[in-house]
């Protein structure tokens, strides 16, 4: 089953997967609200699921058909690389995390190995995820730092996390030393680059 929400991709991969004479699609949706829905009227061995898509998002969608059909095996097919989806992705039960670019030979290689139940992860994302450490950044420290990436000020941090001026101030402070940045805007980069918070956080 294919479950991502451009028609004109859909179309062409469940033409390419179809021409391979294993592999079969015998389902398609572009909601993840969807994916259940389909999946339980198809009987699919694989999903093959984008990350994001309307409704839910893939993973949250991944999440659901784990939990009702367990032998159906889920492959996440996204452009996004990130090493936190990743880790969501595996948490939800997800069997293999491709990247877009790959070669369509790929993608039904991979098919074909989760089908049988091994995991298949992004070589270049598996190795970032393992080269990351544990942030330093307690979750309210990474939520100060998020918002600084965003382009928030104090006072709007101060605001939006319902702290005083001050005590945002000292999260700043720590976040500055925890990191060993020059400032703020460094520091933001340096928690980026490490994976300690999502670089779209940062935009």
């Amino acid at each position: 089953m294919l479950a991502e929400d451009h028609g004109i991709v859909r179309g062409a991969l469940a033409a390419l997967l179809n021409l391979t004479g294993d592999i079969e699609v015998v389902a398609e949706t572009g909601r993840g609200d969807e994916v259940v829905a389909h999946a339980r009227a198809a009987a699919p061995d694989v999903a093959v699921i984008d990350i994001e898509m309307p409704g839910i998002d893939g993973i949250e969608a991944t999440r659901r058909l784990r939990e009702v059909m367990p032998a159906c095996q889920v492959l996440i097919l996204t452009a996004l690389a990130h090493t936190r989806l990743l880790k969501r992705a595996m948490e939800a039960d997800a069997k293999g995390f491709l990247l877009k670019d790959a070669p369509t030979e790929r993608l039904a290689e991979s098919i074909r190995r989760v089908a049988q139940g091994e995991r298949v992860i992004d070589a270049s994302l598996a190795l970032a995820a393992m080269s990351r450490t544990a942030t330093p950044l307690t979750d309210r420290e990474s939520a100060v730092l998020g918002l600084i990436g965003s382009g928030a000020g104090t006072g709007e941090i101060a605001a939006k996390l319902h702290l005083s001026a001050a005590t945002v101030r000292n999260y700043i402070s720590s976040v500055i030393t925890k990191t060993g940045a020059r400032n703020r805007t460094d520091a933001v980069r340096i928690a980026v680059e490490a994976g300690w918070i999502e670089a779209a956080r940062a935009r």
